[in-house]
């Protein structure tokens, strides 16, 4: 069996507006040590991550901590909202989405594309490394879209629950490409 901790990144600053380079904030800092400490004893082998730098900060000092490389992945990425304008009701937004994992706005990605960019990514880690437990630095709506895959009873009810919180992990055990469990825990 392999376990694959998903790492919601810590609290990130909203008033830097650009996704990509969108920092943490300082509570947001300071919760990576509960990052590095529950990952700690884990048997960990490899660290993967998001590009967006909120995700990578946020299992650094993890990787830091047992002198791992972080791998990034882009399809590990957070959904394309549009083309980086501000959305003022996002609530509205998510609600629409997850009621249809078709919508989208125009330039953005609906549920569904996220969601298959999400699991052929996993699919393709698990491929390659076959020994050891993984660590992925990632986001609220990408991470979620991975749990409806193997749960399709994660859907907006359970979003709504936990998109305020930050850090949060989901580990996924498997045999072979086969879920076996998933379990959460909030940091």
């Amino acid at each position: 069996m392999r376990k694959v901790y998903f790492v919601r990144h810590a609290k990130p600053n909203f008033s830097v507006v650009d996704d990509y380079s969108r920092p943490l904030t300082e509570e947001g800092c300071k919760d990576c040590k509960k990052v590095t400490e529950f990952l700690s004893e884990k048997s960990i082998t490899k660290v993967f991550s998001s590009p967006y730098k909120r995700a990578v900060d946020t299992v650094k000092d993890f990787a830091e901590s047992l002198g791992l490389n972080i791998h990034i992945v882009d399809d590990f990425r957070e959904r394309k909202i549009n083309n980086g304008l501000w959305i003022e009701d996002f609530n509205a937004f998510a609600k629409e989405q997850w009621s249809n994992f078709d919508y989208k706005l125009p330039e953005g990605e609906c549920l569904k594309e996220v969601q298959e960019r999400n699991i052929k990514a996993l699919m393709s880690v698990l491929e390659e490394n076959i020994d050891g437990n993984i660590a992925i630095g990632c986001h609220g709506t990408a991470l979620s879209t991975v749990v409806n895959y193997f749960n399709n009873r994660f859907g907006l009810a359970e979003f709504d629950r936990i998109k305020n919180i930050m850090p949060f992990v989901v580990c996924l055990t498997f045999e072979g490409r086969d879920i076996i469990n998933i379990e959460e825990f909030i940091l």
